[in-house]
């Protein structure tokens, strides 16, 4: 079980750059993008300052964010790698299994994935997704790397947003 301020908090930076992207597409009328708190359970308070020192998730999240484009309703995660090398286990089975769902509910699903030493961003489609998943389940490579993803799904800095994925999800449904 993750603890707060453990592990599980990592990603903020991404999640702050991605928040106010989706500002942007709001206040722009291009999406309507929630983030999707996490549930957590407080164990200690601390009573003078009234703040959480101590706490545990409460329940398996979904994703990260939950909306709609012009329309198309998507779902998606926002994953950080230091290294070249994305491990799989950073994506959980019940998060697989639900943007599997979305999908075949006619929905959008995908990864946003930050590669900090590189400083480079990229959507990864739940398509290329599960294949690296599934060739984790069958004894391959748990692990994707730098060099497997498709370059043209890196996202740009454009339009005064942060993480301007929309291009990227166009192309994604162009490819279908």
């Amino acid at each position: 079980m993750a603890t707060w301020g453990s592990r599980g908090l990592r990603g903020s930076t991404l999640e702050e750059l991605i928040n106010y992207t989706n500002e942007k597409y709001r206040d722009e009328g291009l999406a309507l993008i929630q983030k999707i708190p996490t549930p957590i359970k407080p164990i200690n308070i601390d009573k003078e300052s009234r703040h959480i020192t101590l706490a545990y998730f409460d329940q398996k999240s979904t994703v990260d964010y939950i909306g709609a484009v012009q329309g198309i309703p998507v779902c998606f995660d926002a994953k950080e790698c230091v290294n070249t090398t994305f491990p799989l286990q950073n994506i959980h089975e019940h998060q697989m299994t639900f943007m599997e769902a979305f999908e075949k509910q006619g929905g959008v699903s995908f990864i946003i994935l930050y590669f900090t030493s590189l400083d480079e961003f990229y959507y990864v489609p739940f398509r290329h997704l599960l294949t690296y998943w599934n060739r984790g389940k069958g004894g391959g490579r748990k692990s994707f790397t730098y060099g497997e993803l498709d370059k043209s799904f890196q996202v740009p800095f454009r339009h005064g947003a942060y993480v301007h994925y929309l291009e990227m999800l166009q192309k994604d449904l162009e490819r279908r």
